[in-house]
C-alpha cells in the first residue's frame, strides 16, 4: 500500500517542497523519497540548518521523509546534522534493550538478534512524555535486509475493528516490566544510573508503579493510552507498542524458555488491557497483520537520513545482514498524557 497523508497526493504529482529542494518521490509501497545533491561543501549540518524547516514541513505533511544524497560518513557529522534539525535531542531514557551513547542526544540502534524482525511501534511510546521526532542516519548499510519500515498510525487505526479500538481507548493498556541483568536493558541501563533514590523519584514522576525485589531487580507498571490525537493535525493515531512488547509476538521458543525461566508473570516485559486482563494471541496477531497491511519500505543506502512523525508513524526493522549502522537521536518530547490509575494491583514486591 502507498504511504498516504491526510490529503493524499498521486505519486504521479510531485509533492511540493521549498524552492531550494527537489520534490518527494511519492511512490505506492515506499515511504517519501528526496533526493538531493550532495552539499558542495562537507558542512552538511549548514545544509540540514537550512533547510530545517522545509524538511520539518514535509515530515508534517507526509508522516516520514527518507533523504537520500547527502552522504553522512560518521557520528560526530550525523550528530551535527541532527541538532540542526532538533536543537534538544532527548536522552534515551527507559529503553527496553541497550544502546551505546555515540554524541550526545545520538546513539546506536537498539541491540537485537540480526537475524529476527523488530516489529512496528512507536518509539518509546509508553514514557510519559514520548519523543515527537525521530531521526535516523545510515553510516553502512546492510547487503540484504535490514530496512527500516514505516506504517501510518491514523490508517492503522482505521483498519483495526472498532470494538478492539474502543476498549483500548477507553482503557488504556499496562506496560510490565522485571528489569533484570540478562535479558534487555537492566534497571541501571534504561535509567542511566545505579542510585535507587533517583530511580523512585523519576518514576513517581513519570507515573510508573515500581518495586524492589528480593535479589536485587525492579519490576514496574505504568498505564498508558493506546489512541492518542495528532498534536498538529487532531488525527487519532494507534500509538503504542502493545503488540511489539507483547510475550505472543516472541519467536514461541524464545517465549517458552522466558516463561520457563522467569514465570509468566515476571517477563522481561509485557502487555496487558488497561484493566490487567491478558491480552490473547490472536489479538496480538491481529494487529500485527494490520500493521503488515500497511506497510512501506525502501532499503538503506550508506549516507541516508531518515525524520520520523513518532506519534503519526510506526516504525520496524528488518532482519538483516551484518554489518548494519544506523545512528538514531530523538527530539520533541510531547506533553505528558496521564491516565487514571489502573484498578489493579501494584507490582509485587517492596514498593517505596
Amino acid at each position: 500500500m502507498s504511504f498516504t497523508s491526510a490529503d493524499p497526493i498521486s505519486p504521479t504529482s510531485p509533492a511540493p517542497a521549498s524552492a531550494s529542494l527537489p520534490p518527494v518521490d511519492l511512490h505506492p509501497g515506499r515511504p517519501p523519497v528526496l533526493r538531493v545533491p550532495s552539499p558542495a561543501t562537507p558542512d552538511r549540518s549548514a545544509w540540514a540548518a537550512e533547510h530545517r524547516h522545509s524538511l520539518r514541513d514535509i515530515v508534517t505533511e507526509h508522516g516520514a521523509v527518507l533523504v537520500r544524497g547527502l552522504g553522512l560518513v560518521d557520528a560526530g557529522q550525523v550528530g551535527a546534522v541532527f541538532s540542526r534539525l532538533a536543537p534538544a535531542l532527548m536522552t534515551d531514557t527507559e529503553s527496553f534493550a541497550p544502546r551505546q551513547a555515540r554524541t550526545p542526544g545520538v546513539y546506536s540502534s537498539t541491540v537485537w538478534p540480526a537475524n529476527q524482525p523488530m516489529c512496528m511501534h512507536h518509539e518509546l511510546s509508553y514514557t510519559h512524555s514520548p519523543p515527537g521526532l525521530l531521526l535516523l542516519a545510515c553510516l553502512t548499510a546492510p547487503a540484504t535486509g535490514g530496512a527500516t519500515t514505516l506504517a501510518d498510525a491514523a490508517a492503522v487505526l482505521d483498519a483495526l475493528p472498532p470494538d478492539l479500538v474502543q476498549r483500548f481507548e477507553q482503557d488504556g493498556w499496562l506496560l510490565t516490566r522485571s528489569y533484570n541483568d540478562d535479558i534487555g536493558a537492566s534497571w541501571t541501563e534504561a535509567f542511566g544510573t545505579d542510585d535507587r533514590a533517583a530511580v523512585e523519584n523519576y518514576c513517581r514522576a513519570n507515573a510508573i508503579e515500581f518495586a524492589w525485589q528480593g535479589d536485587g531487580g525492579l519490576r514496574t507498571r505504568q498505564h498508558r493510552r493506546a489512541v492518542v490525537r495528532h498534536p498538529a493535525t487532531g488525527r487519532r493515531c494507534w500509538f503504542n507498542q502493545i503488540a511489539f512488547l507483547n510475550e505472543w509476538t516472541l519467536e514461541p521458543d524464545v517465549r517458552e524458555y522466558l516463561v520457563d525461566v522467569y514465570g509468566p508473570e515476571a517477563l522481561p516485559f509485557n502487555t496487558r488491557f488497561g484493566g490487567g486482563d491478558p491480552i490473547g494471541e490472536d489479538i496480538v496477531q491481529l494487529i500485527n497483520a494490520v500493521y503488515d497491511e500497511h506497510t512501506v519500505r525502501e532499503p538503506w543506502q550508506s549516507g541516508d537520513l531518515m525524520l520520523i512523525d513518532n506519534i503519526r508513524t510506526a516504525h520496524a526493522r528488518e532482519p538483516f545482514q551484518p554489518p548494519r549502522e544506523v545512528l538514531v537521536a530523538m527530539a520533541a518530547p510531547q506533553p505528558p498524557l496521564p491516565f487514571p490509575p489502573a484498578p489493579t494491583a501494584a507490582p509485587e514486591g517492596r514498593a517505596r
